[in-house]
């Protein structure tokens, strides 16, 4: 079993920036591929952005490419997101997820098996 605790949500203005964490315990945290997904009122969970094990590959969706960048850091248990020109349109709650390791790096939410409790992203206009 893994716990993750999200943190860093908050309210920022359109063109700012925001570094999310996940803190992870439990199992061994470097053998998980991690990922961010977040969830808008009214809409589908949606992938944002995911890591191998080793943080030598990195996967992002479209809508965030260029201008959010995820990392890991497996010595502190912890995988972050850092999102930069944030829109209005990146309003959301923000989970971080574990994957077990199935041999390839999957992106999409049923291929992760554990979440965190989410915290909430605004970006006003």
């Amino acid at each position: 079993q893994v716990q993750l605790v999200e943190s860093g949500g908050g309210l920022v203005q359109a063109g700012g920036s925001l570094r999310l964490s996940c803190a992870a315990s439990g199992r061994t945290f470097s053998n998980y591929p991690m990922g961010w997904f977040r969830q808008a009122p009214g809409k589908e969970r949606e992938f944002v952005a995911a890591i191998t094990r080793n943080a030598v590959n990195t996967y992002y969706a479209d809508s965030v490419k260029g201008r959010f960048t995820i990392s890991r850091d497996n010595a502190r248990n912890t995988v972050y997101l850092q999102m930069n020109s944030l829109k209005p349109e990146d309003t959301a709650v923000y989970y971080c997820a574990a994957q077990k390791w199935r041999g390839v790096v999957l992106t999409t939410s049923h291929d992760f098996d554990y979440w965190g409790q989410g915290t909430q992203v605004t970006v006003s206009s």
